[in-house]
């Protein structure tokens, strides 16, 4: 499954400055002639794709974005300022298009590729453009012309670098809330996400991912039953699977173990690779159980499991542990970045 992120944004382009009308006029040097200056262009505008920003979520309350206008020329053939250009920091595979025409404008692929969107304006021509021969002292001068307007229509086919999985009721809507600004439904009774749910979990200003709780896995995913095709297909473009398990048994201590090998079988019908991606285990609602138990069932269920990979206890509803988690998320990411790229 695919998250598209869509907003409408207007961007104007500045105008140019309009030329000057001017003579120069200094003692002892009669007739000095025209002097007046162009005009700056006007700045244009540029989307740039920035690597800290994941959503167009900002630009549901920043949605106009001006470059500046360029100044006005001046005597002694001074020429006006250019106007500054407006760069915009999109996400990484943003597709952008005219609101009013549809037409596709271009699509940003790469880090720091920048794509110009509304271009300023020429700059008006000062008087001394139009000396000429026969006209030694014009008293003409050009208007800068005006700066592209237009709305785009921005569009994201959003990647999660997490994705979650669990039954139905596990608490992965929970821990959203808990970790991002998103606000997915939660109630306490079994019931499975119908939409996916993204956050985007901040660690500071510089440091983010998004994380997916994408409609739950049912027996007979892999097969297309219910909506398991869809999220099955959207896990395999993550970078790591969160496995939430409710640790409270409805039965008895081998439930959650069941559940979890149920999900973990639809993994393996679907494809190698899901299976090999890098999964942790995310014990949650441990609040629910008391002090005494939580070790034993815990050590159960991993022992169930026969799990390896990292273990990580937590109640969603509370907050209790998230923190770890998510600088833990935030350090593999980074680090799988740079080796991606290269760098280790």
């Amino acid at each position: 499954m695919k998250f598209v992120d869509e907003v409408v944004v207007r961007v104007e382009a500045g105008d140019g400055g309009n030329g000057a009308v001017g003579f120069r006029r200094e003692k002892y040097i009669p007739m000095g002639g025209p002097d007046g200056g162009d005009g700056g262009d006007g700045g244009s505008v540029y989307l740039i794709a920035a690597e800290n920003v994941n959503t167009l979520a900002d630009f549901r309350f920043h949605t106009v974005h001006r470059a500046e206008r360029g100044q006005n020329g001046m005597a002694r053939k001074c020429t006006g300022r250019k106007g500054e250009d407006c760069y915009v920091p999109v996400p990484l595979g943003t597709l952008v298009s005219d609101a009013d025409t549809g037409e596709l404008i271009g699509d940003l692929t790469t880090i720091g590729e920048t794509l110009l969107v509304a271009k300023g304006g020429f700059h008006g021509l000062g008087n001394t453009r139009f000396k000429s021969s026969i006209n030694r002292a014009p008293q003409k001068a050009s208007k800068g012309t005006e700066g592209e307007h237009r709305m785009l229509n921005l569009e994201l086919t959003v990647i999660a670098d997490v994705g979650l999985l669990g039954m139905p009721n596990a608490g992965k809507s929970s821990l959203i809330r808990a970790v991002s600004s998103a606000t997915p439904k939660v109630a306490d009774y079994p019931f499975t996400t119908l939409y996916p749910n993204l956050g985007v979990v901040r660690i500071d200003e510089q440091r983010s991912f998004v994380i997916a709780d994408i409609p739950g896995v049912i027996e007979g995913a892999a097969e297309g039953a219910g909506l398991g095709l869809q999220f099955l297909k959207h896990l395999s473009r993550t970078e790591l699977l969160l496995h939430v398990i409710d640790v409270k048994p409805y039965e008895n201590l081998d439930t959650p173990v069941k559940t979890a090998k149920k999900i973990i079988h639809e993994l393996e019908k679907w494809s190698d690779e899901l299976v090999s991606k890098p999964r942790w285990l995310v014990l949650n609602k441990i609040d629910l159980l008391q002090e005494a138990e939580r070790d034993e069932c815990c050590k159960a269920i991993i022992k169930g499991l026969k799990w390896k990979a990292p273990v990580f206890k937590i109640s969603a509803i509370n907050g209790d542990g998230t923190k770890e988690l998510m600088f833990s998320i935030m350090d593999f990411l980074e680090k799988q970045r740079r080796k991606d790229s290269g760098q280790d």
